[in-house]
């Protein structure tokens, strides 16, 4: 059994590489993956990276990162049931699902991979679950209307999952690969930074508004919120109705009361109740009744969205490298985003 593996790793002073540690002690309700394939997640993983020119290297520190990856389990720990040695599977969680060799994971946050399945496809599990929370979060409706405000993978995501629900998607995104990406993905119409979307929203709801507003993106969204608030629908006293959910890790300055109307502002976190409860993550469930969709039903559902073919993950991948070229693709990513969406890292 191997101790050591090879991870991508950044430093406190924002260089990455591709480094040998030990690998975990399988605890209690664990097991042990051989990693075939890992997802960068840009925005999460990479957005607080920043060179700093002349640091001190004694006082570097290393530590490996990225929270989804399909592989083979190798070794199964203490009161895990329902997975065998050599079982495909896709895994997800920070500091569990890294881009590396091994990986150690507790066994809520793995799911079995379908043998029709690649293992590029399942490692895109922990963003399409994100994806997923985000538009339980939206209570959508069958023929509401709904825009997607960027088509990073968490916006393609969402968006082909909002479809899924019987939303009419609007995708709106300042790169033109994103932009052809949710085109191809079956977005039914993608905008870009030049058209106004008050009158795009107007003219694709056929003057009805927006029911709902997605922020997939990371920063300061101030500008972003106050044109989705000016395109959500109007009541006849001109109060902006609707719902927007926040996916990413994004700020915004905003008034609240007449100026917003009655808008619902929702936060969507993560993949579902569980994710961070380590009792959970390691087999203790949630009363079914009560939660009934948990981060381990949904990684269950997006698998067999996948399968079925209306849920299309490989449209998203823009680059595959190995893991010893993820350093350079991490660069490409942060200084130049226009040209990546979604960059597989494989073991092989």
């Amino acid at each position: 059994m191997a101790s050591m593996r090879k991870v991508l790793a950044k430093s406190n002073f924002g260089r990455l590489a591709v480094i040998e540690q030990a690998i975990p002690d399988l605890g209690p309700g664990e097991m042990l993956i051989e990693v075939e394939a890992s997802v960068i997640s840009a925005g999460t993983e990479l957005g607080s990276v920043r060179s700093k020119e002349g640091a001190n290297p004694a006082e570097e520190k290393w530590r490996s990162f990225g929270y989804q990856n399909a592989g083979r389990i190798v070794q199964v720990g203490e009161n895990v049931a329902g997975f065998q040695v050599g079982q495909r599977v896709a895994c997800m969680g920070g500091e569990y699902a890294v881009h590396g060799t091994h990986a150690v994971a507790p066994v809520n946050l793995v799911t079995p991979l379908p043998d029709q399945l690649s293992f590029e496809e399942g490692a895109f599990i922990a963003l399409a679950a994100t994806a997923l929370q985000a538009v339980r979060r939206a209570e959508l409706q069958l023929g509401e209307n709904a825009l997607v405000m960027g088509l990073g993978l968490v916006g393609q995501l969402t968006g082909q999952l909002a479809q899924l629900s019987g939303a009419h998607v609007l995708g709106a995104d300042r790169f033109p690969l994103r932009m052809e990406t949710a085109r191809r993905s079956g977005v039914e119409r993608v905008i870009g930074a030049d058209e106004p979307l008050r009158e795009a929203a107007r003219e694709f709801t056929r003057g009805y508004g927006l029911d709902c507003t997605f922020i997939c993106f990371g920063g300061d969204a101030t500008e972003p919120f106050k044109l989705a608030v000016a395109a959500m629908k109007q009541s006849p006293d001109t109060h902006a109705n609707g719902r927007i959910v926040i996916v990413g890790g994004a700020s915004v300055t905003h008034k609240f009361g007449a100026p917003l109307g009655n808008l619902d502002i929702r936060s969507s976190a993560r993949t579902g109740p569980g994710y961070h409860d380590p009792e959970y993550e390691r087999g203790k469930g949630y009363p079914r009744v009560f939660v009934p969709w948990d981060t381990k039903r949904n990684l269950e559902e997006i698998m067999g969205w996948i399968v079925s073919g209306k849920l299309n993950v490989r449209n998203l991948i823009s680059h595959r490298v190995p893991l010893a070229q993820a350093p350079e693709a991490c660069r490409t990513i942060i200084e130049e985003p226009e040209k990546t969406l979604g960059v597989v890292v494989t073991m092989g």
